[in-house]
């Protein structure tokens, strides 16, 4: 049995952990780019494995787009929760001002990453989409609307949930 005050502390840590979480989803939710566009406009882009993403393709069900680089310190943290995500959800990854394809691959299998994944060397694609901030995610519905914007940290368990509470699995 755990004494008085450990208890006491299990207790407060809990409570310190949830309200961080809200905290810093409602920052990321209110840090979220406004877009010039509500609906997924029509993109035809690369990706480093030499295939083409066509946007056109996901019209009639959910997609997540998800911008990262490999400089930024959040992104690395959280970029292997995508790897799970990719097994479950249509997803796209956007690399931005990362390099090369060939130092992307290298970044992707050192860290046994399997994704979709563009290579947004100029920033072009982060412009169109008015990213600010890295780690930005976009969801997507069945329509090709915005469902849902965020800045910062995404688990695997959170993207997870915005998706079953949008209704997109």
């Amino acid at each position: 049995m755990l004494k008085l005050p450990m208890k006491k502390f299990l207790k407060e840590g809990i409570i310190t952990l949830i309200l961080a979480f809200v905290l810093i989803t409602v920052i990321g939710y209110f840090r979220k780019p406004e877009l010039s566009f509500t609906t997924l406009p029509p993109l035809t882009i690369p990706m480093v494995n030499g295939e083409e993403f066509q946007t056109s393709a996901y019209h009639d069900k959910p997609l997540i787009i998800h911008f990262w680089a490999t400089w930024c310190p959040t992104c690395k943290l959280e970029i292997s929760n995508f790897n799970t995500i990719a097994k479950e959800y249509n997803l796209i990854t956007i690399a931005v001002q990362s390099g090369s394809n060939e130092a992307l691959k290298t970044f992707m299998k050192e860290r046994e990453l399997d994704f979709p994944l563009i290579n947004d060397r100029n920033g072009v694609l982060a412009k169109k989409f008015a990213i600010s901030a890295y780690p930005t995610t976009f969801i997507f519905d069945k329509k090709a609307e915005v469902a849902f914007a965020e800045v910062g940290y995404t688990s695997t368990w959170g993207l997870k949930l915005r998706m079953w509470w949008l209704g997109l699995k």
